[in-house]
C-alpha cells in the first residue's frame, strides 16, 4: 500500500485551507465555508485540482469529525441553565423552534419534494448553529449584553430538539412502511434518550468516578473511546451514531471532569471536522448548483424574514427593546455543521439527490451573509434609530412650576455673574495697584464663576430625573466611553 501521494495531497489541502482561513478572518467570515470550499477545489467534480483526490480517501476520518461536533454540542448543553428556567426557555425557544421548523416544512413542499425531503429541509433551515452562535458571541464581545443569557438559554432548547428530531427522522429515513415496528423504533429512540438524560442529570457523580484518572493519555482514550462507543449503539439501534454521540456528550459535560475533556476534545473536533467539511465539499458537483440555485434564494430569504420574526417575538416574550431583538436575530440567523450532516444522512438513505447541492449552496451563502449581518446587527439599528422622525416619539408634558423655578435660577445667576464681573475687575485694579501676580487675580475669578456655576447645578439638580436604570447611571460616569458591541 502506497500513501505517499494520498498523504501529499491532504496536506497541501489542509495547507491551502490554513491560507484561506487566514484570509477569511479578516472579513469575519468562519472555517465552515472556507473548507467547503477548499473541498469543492478538490473535488474530481470540478477538475480544478491536478492530483485526484477522493471522498472515500477520508470518509472514516470525516465520520469522526460529525460524531465529535455532535459530541461537542452534547458537552455544552447546560442542565442548571434549562432545568433552573425551564418554563420560560421552553416557552420561547419553542416558539422559535415551531416558527423555524414548520415554515421550513412548508417551504419544502411548496417546492416540489416529498414530505420525508420536507422534514430534512425543515431541519436545514429551521436550526441555528450552536458553534458560530457561541464563536459570534464571543468574537463580538457581546456576551455581557442583555439579551445574551436569552440567546443562550434558547440554544440549549434547540439543542433537546436536535436530539429529538434527530430521533425522529432516523426513524423516518429508515424507509419503514408498516406502523408497529416505527413505533418499536421511536419507542427506543424514545427510552434512549430519556436513559441518558436521566443519567447526565442524576448520574454525574458516579460518571465522575468512571473518568477518574490523572494519566492524559488514558483519560483522552477513555473519552474518546466512549464517544465511538455511543455513536456505534445509537447507529444499532436506530437512531444514528450521530445522536448516540450527542447524548454521551451530554452525560459527561455532567461529570466534574468536563473542563478537562473540553482542553482535550476542541483540538480533537476542530481537526476531524475540518476533514468533515472538506469531504463534504468533495462530494459537491458545481454544476449541480444551477438546478437548486433558485430554491437556495428563496430559503435564504426565507431565513432571514423569520429570523426577524422570531428574533422580536424573543425579544418581546422577555420583555426586551428592538436592539436586542436584531441583535438577536443576527444571531440566530446563521446556519451550519447541522445542515450539513442532514444532507449526509439523506444522501445515504436514498433521498432526493438534489439535497446536497441545495444544502451545500445554502451552507456556503449562509455561512458568509450570516456572521456580516451579525457583526453589523448594531451599525445596522443605529442607522435606523436615526432616520426615525424626532416627531415621532413622544415629548414629555412640560411643568409650568419647573419652568418658572429655572427662569428665577437664570435670572439670579445672571445677578450673581454681573456681581462676579465687577468683583474681578475691582480685584484686578487693587492688585494691579499692589503690584500683585496676574495668576492670582484669575483663579480668584475662576472660583467666584464656579461658586455661581455650582449654585445654578444644584437648583437644576432637584429637578433632574432619575436614571431609569443602573445601565443609565453607569453611561453617565465620567470618562466612560462606548462602543458598539462592547457592554464589558
Amino acid at each position: 500500500m502506497h500513501l505517499g501521494e494520498d498523504l501529499l495531497v491532504l496536506g497541501i489541502l489542509l495547507v491551502v485551507a490554513y491560507i484561506l482561513g487566514r484570509l477569511g478572518k479578516m472579513i469575519g467570515l468562519p472555517t465552515i465555508p472556507i473548507y467547503m470550499i477548499v473541498g469543492v477545489l478538490a473535488s474530481p467534480n470540478t477538475d480544478f485540482f491536478p492530483l485526484d483526490f477522493q471522498s472515500a480517501d477520508i470518509e472514516l476520518i470525516a465520520v469522526f469529525g460529525l460524531i465529535l461536533l455532535l459530541f461537542s454540542l452534547g458537552l455544552e448543553f447546560d442542565q442548571e441553565e434549562f432545568f433552573g428556567n425551564a418554563k420560560t426557555l421552553i416557552i420561547s425557544g419553542g416558539s422559535w423552534v415551531l416558527i423555524n421548523m414548520g415554515a421550513g416544512f412548508i417551504f419544502g413542499l411548496l417546492v416540489g419534494w416529498g414530505p420525508r425531503e420536507a422534514l430534512v429541509i425543515a431541519g436545514m433551515t429551521g436550526t441555528s448553529s450552536s458553534a458560530i452562535i457561541t464563536k459570534l458571541l464571543i468574537e463580538l464581545r457581546r456576551l455581557a449584553n442583555k439579551e445574551t443569557p436569552m440567546i443562550l438559554g434558547v440554544t440549549v432548547v434547540g439543542d433537546i430538539f436536535i436530539a429529538i428530531y434527530l430521533s425522529i427522522v432516523s426513524v423516518v429515513l429508515s424507509g419503514e412502511t408498516e406502523i408497529w415496528p416505527i413505533v418499536l423504533q421511536l419507542s427506543i429512540a424514545f427510552l434512549f434518550l430519556v436513559a441518558m438524560f436521566s443519567l447526565a442529570r442524576w448520574g454525574g457523580r458516579v460518571v465522575s468516578r468512571l473518568m477518574r484518572t490523572k494519566d492524559d493519555e488514558l483519560f483522552t482514550i477513555l473519552f474518546f473511546g466512549l464517544v465511538v462507543l455511543f455513536a456505534g449503539i445509537g447507529e444499532i439501534i436506530g437512531v444514528t451514531d450521530a445522536i448516540g454521540a450527542f447524548l454521551i456528550g451530554v452525560v459527561l459535560g455532567a461529570s466534574s471532569y468536563r473542563a478537562r475533556i473540553e482542553r482535550v476534545a476542541v483540538p480533537l473536533r476542530d481537526i476531524f471536522a475540518a476533514f468533515f467539511f472538506l469531504n463534504f465539499g468533495l462530494a459537491l458537483d458545481v454544476a449541480q448548483f444551477g438546478s437548486v440555485i433558485g430554491v437556495v434564494l428563496i430559503a435564504i430569504v426565507m431565513t432571514f424574514v423569520l429570523s426577524l420574526l422570531s428574533g422580536a417575538l424573543l425579544a418581546w416574550l422577555h420583555k426586551m427593546g428592538p436592539r436586542e431583538a436584531l441583535n438577536t436575530a443576527a444571531i440566530f440567523v446563521n446556519r451550519g455543521e447541522f445542515t450539513l450532516i442532514l444532507a449526509t444522512l439523506s444522501v445515504s438513505a436514498g433521498l432526493d439527490p438534489r439535497l446536497q447541492p441545495f444544502a451545500g449552496l445554502y451552507v456556503l451563502s449562509m455561512a458568509i451573509l450570516g456572521p456580516l449581518f451579525a457583526a453589523n446587527s448594531e451599525k445596522i439599528g443605529s442607522a435606523l434609530r436615526r432616520r426615525v422622525p424626532a416627531s415621532v416619539a413622544p415629548r414629555a408634558p412640560r411643568n409650568p412650576m419647573l419652568d418658572e423655578e429655572i427662569a428665577l435660577v437664570e435670572a439670579a445667576t445672571a445677578a450673581q455673574a454681573a456681581d462676579a464681573d465687577e468683583f474681578t475687575r475691582r480685584t484686578a485694579k487693587r492688585d494691579s495697584a499692589n503690584s500683585q501676580p496676574a495668576e492670582d487675580t484669575v483663579a480668584r475669578a475662576k472660583r467666584s464663576h464656579s461658586d455661581v456655576d455650582s449654585m445654578a447645578d444644584f437648583a437644576l439638580g432637584q429637578h433632574s430625573p432619575e436614571p431609569d436604570d443602573a445601565a443609565d447611571r453607569t453611561a453617565r460616569k465620567p470618562g466612560r466611553e462606548t462602543h458598539t458591541g462592547d457592554y464589558s
